[in-house]
């Protein structure tokens, strides 16, 4: 998992299974951040549609913004104004494209995961330092 700026620039990496479901990544991926400000706004697809992650990142001080599943049972807590800022969610795509440009992290040929999340930071590091 990764967060990202406005401008498409890593704050945070995490490397995981792929077992777990991704709400129950968020917390771990956010203590990992590069940064030391808690940002301000989250933007999610429909997989972050939880009222148990929305009140832990209240609770935080971080607003969650993610559309809601089309099968949810509970009263709607997103409305349209704040669903506009999902429009810029593509720029956490943009940030992965970046990453895919070196070939090691593209097609992981690495046995440990450390080694191969040591690589990720290595292309985050190299994107900040193009950007800067």
């Amino acid at each position: 998992m990764a967060v990202a700026d406005i401008h498409g620039l890593p704050l945070a990496i995490h490397l995981d299974s792929a077992a777990p479901h991704e709400v129950t990544l968020v917390q771990p991926t956010l203590e990992q951040r590069l940064v030391a400000e808690q940002p301000q706004r989250l933007i999610g697809d429909k997989a972050y549609d939880s009222d148990t992650l929305d009140e832990q990142l209240q609770e935080q001080g971080t607003q969650m913004i993610a559309p809601h599943k089309s099968n949810r049972k509970k009263v709607k807590t997103q409305d349209g104004r704040k669903l506009r800022r999902y429009r810029k969610r593509w720029k956490i795509e943009r940030l992965w494209a970046w990453l895919q440009n070196f070939r090691r992290i593209l097609v992981r040929q690495d046995y440990l995961a450390e080694n191969y999340l040591g690589f990720v930071h290595l292309g985050c590091i190299k994107i900040l330092l193009r950007c800067f």
